[in-house]
């Protein structure tokens, strides 16, 4: 750098450097990189890590993996009523094998474990995730969306495929539950009276009601459950990755699968249900009249047949 001093003369001088931010404002702005002094540690929680997440973090998963169980019981469940009655293509020798097998998923306390628990878990969570998603949706809008009323369709998430096969899943699997379970409770010997021969014999006495009351819960069942596997595996159209012209392709292309995974489920678990416990034929003397006495506590069978 050059200057002139009094007399005129040309004289050099010192460069002097120019502080154009204030080291206060630069240690805020890029941090204090050179301070030898350790930085505060952050404070960990006690918990486990368990506070970070979300209620809906914990609510999915809840209902995730309750249905993991669950569906352990309906893979039991189809063997027994299905596979196992168009191995034998006899309803009576195919109770043997459900006799052998019903004390490991009919007792305590692998019922409540297996059916129970998983079941209240499943559909509980699955309302729980709306309502908490609803009032989400509400604090959005403010105060505004605040001061509306809590059954107000503005805030409530859109429901899915799978929730509207699941929410008449629920009234099904409760009548299922009645007749199978609550009904023979009433009546000497109990749980030991429902085996397959109870089953056949309500398909030959009251077969409009067995037919449509069957179809309707196998059909809604595993379609609800292919449909849920596909979503837990990231399997569903929605869940495609590819961009561009293979997008669509590749929906197209999984909505058939699991449509036609869930048709040939149905179809396997019918035409053992159907094709051979179905035609099973009325139950004999008084285990008969017996079974008579207990569908008639069945309210559309009593009041209509």
């Amino acid at each position: 750098m050059a200057d002139y001093d009094r007399d005129g003369a040309l004289q050099e001088l010192e460069p002097s450097p120019v502080e154009e931010t204030p080291l206060g404002n630069k240690e805020d702005y890029f941090g204090n990189q050179n301070n030898s002094e350790p930085q505060a540690q952050p404070i960990r929680s006690s918990t486990l890590g368990l506070s970070q997440h979300s209620p809906i973090w914990y609510l999915t998963r809840i209902q995730k993996y309750s249905s993991y169980v669950f569906t352990a019981y309906g893979a039991a469940h189809i063997v027994n009523t299905s596979i196992i009655p168009l191995i034998t293509r006899s309803v009576g020798e195919s109770e043997r094998y459900v006799l052998l097998t019903r004390p490991y998923y009919q007792g305590i306390p692998a019922e409540p474990l297996l059916i129970i628990i998983p079941l209240y878990a499943h559909v509980l969570s699955g309302i729980a995730l709306r309502i908490v998603r609803r009032n989400l949706n509400a604090k959005r809008y403010g105060e505004s969306g605040r001061r509306k009323s809590f059954f107000s369709g503005d805030f409530w998430p859109k429901v899915s495929g799978i929730s509207k096969l699941g929410y008449p899943l629920v009234p099904l699997l409760a009548g299922h539950v009645f007749i199978n379970r609550a009904i023979p409770q009433q009546f000497p010997g109990g749980q030991s009276n429902v085996n397959l021969s109870y089953v056949a014999h309500a398909f030959a006495k009251h077969p409009v009601v067995s037919y449509a009351g069957f179809t309707a819960l196998i059909g809604v069942g595993v379609w609800h459950i292919t449909w849920g596997w596909a979503k837990w595996l990231n399997l569903t159209p929605e869940q495609v990755t590819v961009q561009g012209g293979e997008r669509e392709l590749s929906k197209k292309r999984r909505w058939y699968i699991i449509n036609a995974l869930s048709a040939a489920v149905t179809g396997l678990w019918m035409a053992g249900g159907f094709g051979v416990i179905g035609r099973g034929g009325l139950a004999p003397g008084y285990i008969a009249r017996m079974y008579d006495q207990m569908y008639q506590q069945i309210p559309i069978v009593g009041k209509w047949l």
